[in-house]
Formats: C-alpha cells, sequence, structure tokens
C-alpha cells in the first residue's frame, strides 16, 4: 500500500506544477490548496529536496519550484523516494540479503510479477499525464 506520505508527495507536485510559476511557490499556500498540513508537507518536501525533484528559496519570496518539466517526472520515481521500496516482500527489496528459501520459494515469481507491474504502470504515468 502506498502511504500517505507518497500519495501526498504526487499531489504536492501537481501542485507545483499547475502553478507554472517562475517564481518559488510557498509551502503554506500548497498547503491551503491540498488540504495538507504545513507541517508535514515539510518533511515531504524535504525528501523531494534531497531526492533533487524540486527546489527550494528562502527569503520573503521562497518557496519551492520543480527542477525539470512535469512530463520528466514519473509516479514512480517520486513513490521510490517517499516510500524507500515499492517491492512487495521483502526478500526483493533492493539490496536485501537472498532468501535461503528463495529455491524452493513457489510464490516468489509470483510477487517478482506484481512488482514488474506495479513498476511498469507507474512509470508510465507522469505528473503532466495528472494535470
Amino acid at each position: 500500500m502506498i502511504s500517505t506520505k507518497g500519495r501526498y508527495a504526487i499531489r504536492l507536485m501537481i501542485d507545483l506544477a499547475e502553478q507554472n510559476s517562475t517564481t518559488p511557490v510557498p509551502l503554506d499556500s500548497i498547503a491551503t490548496r491540498q488540504d495538507i498540513s504545513k507541517k508535514y508537507l515539510e518533511s515531504i518536501v524535504k525528501l523531494l529536496v534531497n531526492g533533487k525533484l524540486v527546489k527550494g528559496a528562502s527569503g520573503k519570496h521562497g518557496g519551492y519550484s520543480l527542477i525539470r518539466k512535469p512530463e520528466e517526472y514519473t509516479v514512480l520515481e517520486i513513490l521510490k523516494l517517499t516510500e524507500g521500496s515499492m517491492a512487495t516482500v521483502a526478500c526483493l527489496e533492493e539490496g536485501a540479503e537472498e532468501c535461503p528459501r528463495i529455491d524452493k520459494c513457489k510464490t516468489v515469481s509470483m510477487w517478482r510479477g506484481y512488482d514488474d507491474l506495479v513498476n511498469a504502470y507507474f512509470s508510465k504515468i507522469t505528473i503532466k499525464d495528472l494535470l
């Protein structure tokens, strides 16, 4: 299941794209439009800045803006950044230790197939598609 953080990150990215502004968009105005607490958005935008999906500007006219065009952001990259992993089961997470039962596991191919479907689906949807 996608967390609230992932869902709100996508909403934040859509909001920034909708503003289509050359100046940074204040976080409190995004919070108001999206009906999300500013404090919670601060934790999300920090992830997005660290992941180099948005940039921030401080000061009187500070706020946030997209670094790239809306069509250059996939939902998958946003979710991977905010969720940490999109793997259905722990043994398929990136960097996970190989399961000692992998050769006997009757379900691993099902989980791999499901993960492939999810990743393929979200990699085809861009922020522009959601505008």
